[in-house]
């Protein structure tokens, strides 16, 4: 993190001065070093140079007003009118206007949900790369989570709607679910929960029929986020369609008809949800809405499941990215508060066992942020028609959806911890960002459903896992400033790794299922971090990396025995390095790792 903080001395203080400080008021681009160095290999120079500023203007915006915006919007939550004064059905949802102010924010100023979508915006020539659309996401996310559900659902809903949808849905919605006008912009929605089947989607229930040409939809949507959305994508059963996945289909739903009336649907109730509490949640019933069908419903079996498995895959992946914008967060709320807490004479930040407790806060925050990355990049090569990067897509996805926002709890509940008691009081972001963090546990799909995507799917239907391992091993063998054995322990783990996830699939032992999605989350993470480091430190910069590769290594993939005393005096080493501003020279790096 780059920024000092330096304590005044203790005969100078007011009372209040003895309160730990906070991130507010900061650049969140500007001190964020990890993500500079990273885009210097993960973007085209020409990319970086042009999107540089523009992060940096988010930066300070996000660590300034939208942080402001955020902590209004939580206090002040969205609710529902279900009548006019005439007591006509006319349901709708009243908004704080600072959730008005930060959706221009997102959706008219940057245009998150349409640089990937469009040529243009900020002035880029063609469609803006993943790689370069999910930082926005991660510096939007590190001060308002709740927002970047309907940005990243009207993103997604755009994509499906471009590649699967009927030509009259296009010409009616896809010009404005892209618009950055916040005038004429029709926000997205995707509606598939239903009480019957929330990850069991062949339970299904919402019926579409056929009545004078127009199909209309019936039935209970239970759990449908971005309640308030213009169009929505809605998964119903066709009347006469067979039961389970197969009779399926996705339909796109206008909020309001040609003719300015609301459409046939009802928001009956807002979910008073534990997290995210801007962002309009709600049930819905469906009473004859007109629907766009997308493809040939008859069709058998239908590809509607799998259409909406394109939307789902990419949420995982943006859930994974907002997970890294909110563990950066924690992390630089950690730091700021154990540089500015003074107790025993110092700052905390010099506690030994404080030091420990923060590498574990930044170890797995430094693991996201470069696997986010590489599926970024990995995700763009799959949109070019690679085949491999479709492969090994298939694998990184659902590993990334489930670690990271597992990752995100314990992160945010240490960073809560470090500022004691203030960080319970909602007066402070940390609390927050604990119940923010537990949403992406469960939004598109549990971490045992993702484990279990792995397993029983990735691995044993695609073989997903071949395509991950030999590419990590290539990315180890082309990397130069790697110490020998180092990458010889990384070569052995990978493969180690592998044998163990596909020995768990084959036998389908689903009780160690989130085993092997660790085993495989580690060593991905632990080679990306080398090579990065590697990298980084052979053109001069910043290796600190590898230290944090070794420490994935050595806490997540290694043998220990919990009643042996270590000497410990790698960790200690590489924290006093990782701990401080100063870049870490590749020399520096490669001879602590042969502690």
């Amino acid at each position: 993190m780059n920024i000092e903080v330096k304590l005044k001395d203790r005969e100078d203080r007011k009372l209040e001065d003895w309160v730990a400080a906070d991130c507010h008021g900061l650049n969140f681009f500007d001190i964020d070093n990890s993500l500079q160095d990273l885009l210097t290999l993960y973007l085209p120079d020409d990319l970086r140079a042009h999107m540089t500023p523009v992060y940096r203007r988010l930066g300070e915006i996000a660590g300034n007003r939208l942080d402001d915006l955020a902590r209004t919007c939580d206090r002040h939550a969205p609710v529902l009118h279900p009548r006019d004064a005439r007591g006509r059905n006319r349901d709708w949802i009243e908004f704080h206007p600072a959730y008005r102010e930060m959706e221009k924010i997102g959706y008219g100023d940057f245009g998150i949900h349409a640089m990937s979508r469009k040529a243009g915006v900020h002035g880029w020539p063609e469609k803006i790369p993943p790689m370069a659309k999910y930082v926005f996401q991660y510096l939007f996310t590190q001060s308002e989570f709740g927002l970047m559900c309907p940005i990243s659902v009207t993103d997604t809903s755009a994509m499906l709607l471009e590649r699967y949808g009927s030509e009259i849905a296009k010409d009616k919605y896809l010009g404005k679910m892209l618009s950055q006008d916040m005038n004429e912009i029709y926000m997205g929605g995707q509606f598939m929960t239903e009480k019957i089947g929330g990850s069991e989607v062949a339970n299904l229930a919402v019926t579409a029929r056929e009545e004078n040409g127009e199909w209309r939809l019936y039935g209970d949507k239970w759990f449908c986020s971005c309640a308030d959305a213009e169009v929505c994508l809605v998964l119903a059963r066709p009347e006469g369609a067979p039961k389970g996945n197969s009779g399926l289909a996705i339909f796109a739903v206008p909020r309001h008809l040609d003719d300015g009336e609301r459409n046939g649907y009802r928001i009956v109730r807002l979910k008073d949800k534990m997290g995210t509490k801007s962002m309009a949640s709600g049930e819905i019933i469906f009473d004859g809405a007109v629907g766009y069908p997308f493809g040939d419903v008859g069709a058998q079996p239908n590809p509607g499941l799998r259409q909406m498995m394109d939307q789902v895959s990419m949420s995982r992946l943006s859930h994974g990215v907002r997970a890294a914008g909110m563990m950066r967060r924690c992390l630089n709320e950690a730091l700021v508060a154990s540089k500015t807490r003074d107790v025993f004479g110092e700052a905390i930040i010099h506690k030994p066992l404080l030091r420990r407790q923060l590498l574990k806060l930044m170890v797995p925050t430094e693991q996201v942020l470069s696997i986010v990355m590489h599926v970024a990049s990995v995700l763009h090569k799959a949109e070019n028609g690679d085949e491999g990067a479709k492969r090994l897509n298939r694998i990184l996805t659902p590993l990334v959806k489930f670690r990271a926002c597992r990752d995100n709890v314990t992160v945010a509940t240490g960073a809560l911890e470090i500022r004691g008691g203030n960080g319970f009081i909602e007066d402070w972001v940390n609390a927050r960002l604990v119940r923010d963090a537990h949403t992406g546990l469960l939004w598109e799909g549990t971490s045992n459903i993702n484990a279990l995507d792995i397993t029983t799917r990735a691995i044993t239907q695609v073989g997903a896992h071949e395509d991950l391992a030999a590419d990590l091993k290539d990315r180890l063998q082309a990397t130069s400033g790697l110490p020998g054995q180092f990458a010889g322990e990384l070569m052995g783990l990978v493969d180690r790794a592998k044998n163990f996830a596909e020995e768990i699939a084959v036998n389908g032992n689903e009780t160690k299922a989130r085993q092997a999605a660790n085993a495989l989350y580690h060593v991905t993470t632990a080679t990306l971090l080398a090579t990065e480091g590697a990298a980084l430190g052979q053109s001069g910069g910043d290796a600190r990396r590898l230290l944090l590769s070794r420490l994935v290594i050595d806490t997540k993939l290694r043998a220990r025995d919990p009643l042996q005393n270590g000497d410990g005096r790698f960790e200690i080493e590489a924290g006093n390095y990782l701990l401080g501003t100063a870049a870490v020279p590749l020399d520096v790096a490669t001879d602590l790792l042969r502690i």
